[in-house]
């Protein structure tokens, strides 16, 4: 007879993923999983399969709660002053303390290595791909830029989002809002 779940998969999850979140994939073990989830390892194994299908339904929970920052970029009608945004609020998304802990995607493929699971690496570049693709979209609002212009304004932008997401685990606020200033002067 199977055993009850005496847990919330969704809560537990989301315990993960900040613990993930907070320290990186690779410093994170299971002990630590175990102690933060607040079940034990066969639970853990019952349920996610291992530290990898732990960590993909944490990317999935963390892909939920950003998607609130997206869906309000994809509605808007505001163009580059949208994304503009959306690199604010995703700095307030971020924040712990006064630091922020940066981006879980980012985090994780700035510490992986070459031989990585394949589809963790599969995961963050899909994501990070559906993030530059919205901003391609919003770019589209922009009515003087050319296709070979907004593909490659996405890059740009994709990969300064990047930069802002490790930045905002270092730097203070002043700092950051010149980064973002910056980035937006460019465009």
């Amino acid at each position: 007879m199977p055993r009850t779940k005496n847990y919330n998969e969704t809560e537990v999850i989301e315990k993960a993923m900040n613990l993930f979140w907070r320290n990186g994939y690779e410093t994170t073990s299971m002990q630590m999983l175990e102690k933060e989830m607040g079940i034990n390892k066969f639970s853990i194994y019952a349920s996610f399969g291992n530290k990898n299908g732990v960590f993909l339904e944490s990317i999935k929970c963390y892909k939920q709660k950003l998607n609130k920052l997206i869906a309000k970029l994809e509605q808007s009608t505001k163009g580059v002053k949208a994304i503009k945004t959306y690199f604010y609020d995703f700095i307030e998304f971020s924040k712990e303390t006064e630091y922020g802990k940066g981006c879980l995607i980012t985090n994780t493929a700035n510490e992986l290595s070459p031989d990585a699971d394949e589809k963790i690496k599969e995961v963050l570049s899909s994501f990070t791909n559906v993030v530059r693709n919205v901003f391609v979209n919003t770019l589209k609002q922009e009515k003087h830029l050319n296709q070979t212009l907004l593909e490659e304004q996405a890059d740009y932008l994709i990969v300064a989002m990047f930069g802002l997401s490790s930045a905002s685990r270092v730097f203070n606020s002043t700092q950051l809002e010149n980064y973002i200033e910056n980035i937006f002067n460019n465009i």
